[in-house]
């Protein structure tokens, strides 16, 4: 409600809640909750939201966090600022058939700027980065609840006025300490969602602004609006929900600046009611305004439309396979379904997963299925809630009611499969913004037990307690995002029958070098989507390694049988083809790789080997200088080169190769090896020597480093020296191949020496 004060003198608080009074209900009336004053409220949300999450900070990259952060070149400083801008929020073009179009360049220039702070990729500083802007979005609430739940009016001095400190509190109470924000707040590409509601917040706030010098609703700032029109593009550079603020902006001007009735409007538009006529919607400027938000959203979509192009992002079917339903009441069902857990997770935060999708949650496909009870209740609870938005004849009703519904319903809609295909299932990251009006129904009802409570004291120790058990589950939610091996445990007993938990977990043990445990996870995944085409690739990458030969390559057989422009799942194959010696059917597998991924590195270097098995030189030489053009510093392609070139007596060009491998990769000590060698062939003792030493500081425990340094010092004549550097390396590995010989020969020739010289 605006305020229309004309007093010399500004009016205290006390004044403005005995004006609002006589106007409409006051929420914080009723309501046996904290009171205080504004600075005080604000600190107490800052300090909660950031107890909730403040053992995340020293977490691991996780999950996302490696394709988003680690292997995202956006984020280095050779990259140019102006890729960004062209890039997904993965680094990949927009243009590219296989980008999800997640266009948060915002976002990404953030990480980027973190990446360069803390000179590499340490996750403690993007952690931090997380939780203050966690808290400062919690902060917000407090400003953002007070106009929502108490309403919009403004002192003669143009200063806003909180009406219900009480409710704005607690509401924003609740969603500083809301577990299903974990996600958004631990893991680091949740960042996307926090500066997108921070940048939404600030949108609306700023809408708010344009009414602070209003006069009965006539005059607003056209610069203020323009400024919210801008703020929610920013909050869609970071995330595409931003851009839903300016739909909410219109729902808040019309409800609480013009204080349209809903349902009363329809009828006069059905009925052609003659009022319409008069321009009562003209006169105080909503039309005027929601053009303009409709122009500047319309803008918006498309320069971003010309940016990332028409085409659709790529999903399969495993992302989300209610969107892959031939029938249009499976996908309705389904859709309707997820809805209903997207309900029950801001009701009831407790079982959590990083991750919904491959099976996790069984298609429903017939009405007789039990689940559909779910979705009956939440449309039984929405329609009534919107029964009540529309037809009741209490106006403060009315405008919370619908503006909690809005903040639940407009910005959970670009994730709700209706305008296009998403790539999930369940996402917890975004219900961030839909929780706020989650907030505000809550607190509403709250308001509405306290008003027939007659022990009040009694449901505020109730609404304390669930503030007190969400605070708990954050915290202990945020301890499993820490890493990545407590988080993926930590889905197994949610969704057990989700694939790719069982997968991430497998893979977590084989990173670790435990690969039986790794084994029993991937088998599990296989066995729950038989078309797992990666739990495949890894499985038999695993059997490889213990040379069971014979399973790997049905394995990956299957893989590329099933997704045949699978790159990495063709040179596995190779790799096994090339272990069973069937050598012409591991140069077709590695071409056919090759083939689909053009810049290929490794397999490119998995042929040369092949070529080196066969005899073929040149092949090899050719495929491993491809392999370092593609990728400079791939170490084991310059070292076999080296080797090569070494063995078949070409020292001139081995030692050129070796040269131009250290200028590009100077502290790698294999290479530093390879090359010692083949200085000490060439009788370039002293430069070989400096090298060889390099190289053992820089790995002092290998054996084959101080067995060949002592080599070089025999031919060089320094005996002393070749002696002591053969006895280290015998007693770092005691079956050194030809070291005890060697040793046993210079024992000879010095004791040899010794008889000569008595």
């Amino acid at each position: 409600q605006i305020c229309n004060q004309h007093n010399a003198k500004a009016p205290n608080l006390e004044q403005a809640f005995r004006r609002m009074a006589q106007t409409e209900p006051n929420l914080d009336h009723d309501v046996s909750w904290f009171l205080l004053p504004s600075y005080w409220a604000k600190m107490v949300v800052a300090f909660i939201s950031f107890l909730c999450f403040a053992n995340s900070y020293d977490g691991d990259f996780v999950f996302d966090d490696s394709e988003a952060i680690i292997n995202n070149k956006d984020l280095r400083a050779e990259t140019p600022l102006g890729d960004l801008w062209h890039h997904d929020f993965w680094g990949s073009k927009l243009s590219s058939n296989t980008s999800h179009k997640s266009y948060r360049p915002l976002t990404v220039l953030t990480f980027r700027v973190n990446y360069l702070f803390a000179g590499g990729f340490y996750p403690v500083g993007f952690h931090v980065i997380n939780i203050i802007l966690h808290s400062t979005i919690s902060v917000l609430m407090v400003d953002v609840f007070s106009i929502l739940l108490g309403g919009l009016q403004f002192s003669s001095k143009g200063r806003r006025l909180n009406l219900a400190p009480k409710t704005s509190l607690l509401a924003a109470l609740l969603f500083a300490v809301h577990p299903v924000h974990t996600e958004c707040v631990a893991g680091i590409v949740g960042r996307a969602d926090l500066l997108c509601a921070l940048f939404f917040l600030l949108s609306f706030l700023g809408y708010c602004k344009a009414f602070r010098e209003n006069k009965e609703g006539h005059n607003f700032s056209i610069f203020w609006v323009l400024v919210s029109v801008i703020l929610g593009a920013i909050a869609m550079l970071c995330k595409e929900q931003g851009i839903t603020i300016l739909g909410l902006n219109a729902v808040f001007d019309a409800l609480v600046i013009n204080k349209l009735n809903v349902l009363e409007l329809i009828q006069k538009l059905l009925h052609k009611d003659k009022s319409l006529e008069n321009g009562g919607l003209l006169r105080k400027g909503l039309l005027f305004r929601i053009t303009l938000l409709m122009s500047g959203g319309a803008s918006i979509l498309y320069i971003r439309w010309r940016i990332m192009g028409t085409g659709p992002p790529a999903f399969t079917e495993v992302d989300n396979p209610a969107s892959f339903a031939d029938s249009l009441f499976v996908r309705a069902i389904n859709y309707n379904y997820y809805y209903s857990l997207n309900a029950w997770l801001l009701l009831c935060p407790w079982w959590l997963c990083f991750d919904w999708s491959m099976g996790c949650i069984p298609l429903i496909k017939s009405v007789s299925d039990w689940r559909i009870i779910a979705l009956a209740a939440l449309w039984f609870c929405l329609i009534g809630l919107i029964c009540q938005a529309l037809c009741s004849e209490d106006s403060h009703k009315r405008r919370i009611l619908t503006l909690g519904l809005g903040f639940l319903i407009i910005p959970f809609l670009p994730a709700s499969n209706l305008f296009f295909r998403v790539g999930f299932v369940i996402a917890e990251r975004v219900i961030y913004l839909p929780s706020i009006g989650y907030c505000i129904l809550f607190t509403y009802g709250f308001s509405l037990l306290s008003k027939q409570a007659k022990k009040k004291k009694i449901l505020a120790v109730a609404v304390f307690g669930i503030l007190l058990i969400n605070v708990m589950r954050c915290a202990l939610r945020s301890s499993q995002w820490r890493s990545e091996e407590q988080l993926f445990r930590s889905a197994l007993p949610v969704c057990p029958l989700n694939a790719k938990v069982h997968y991430n977990v497998g893979k977590n043990l084989a990173d670790k070098g435990n690969q039986s445990a790794a084994i029993k996870y991937y088998r599990e995944a296989v066995r729950l989507n038989p078309k797992y085409v990666h739990a495949m690739n890894n499985l038999g990458n695993i059997l490889k390694e213990r040379n069971e030969l014979q399973e790997a390559e049905e394995l990956l057989s299957l893989a590329v049988q099933i997704q045949p422009d699978f790159a990495a799942a063709w040179m596995n194959l190779g790799i096994v083809q090339n272990s069973l010696r069937r050598f012409e059917e591991a140069e077709q597998s590695y071409w056919t790789a090759i083939k689909h991924r053009k810049k290929y590195p490794d397999c490119y270097y998995n042929l040369g080997r092949l070529y080196a098995d066969l005899n073929r030189h040149i092949d090899a030489l050719n495929a491993w200088r491809n392999a370092t053009v593609l990728k400079p510093e791939h170490s084991l392609a310059w070292n076999n080169m080296i080797i090569l070139l070494d063995n078949t007596g070409n020292l001139a060009q081995a030692e050129a190769v070796g040269r131009e491998a250290l200028e590009l990769i100077p502290n790698d000590h294999s290479l530093m090896f390879s090359l010692a060698n083949v200085l000490g062939k060439s009788q370039k003792y002293k430069e070989s020597e400096a090298l060889f030493l390099k190289a053992i500081k820089a790995n002092p425990n290998a054996a084959s480093y101080h067995g060949n340094l002592a080599v070089l010092y025999h031919r060089w004549g320094n005996l002393d020296l070749a002696k002591k550097h053969y006895e280290v390396s015998l007693k770092l590995d005691p079956m050194a191949p030809g070291t005890k010989e060697n040793y046993n020969l210079l024992r000879r020739k010095l004791e040899q020496l010794q008889k000569k010289g008595s």
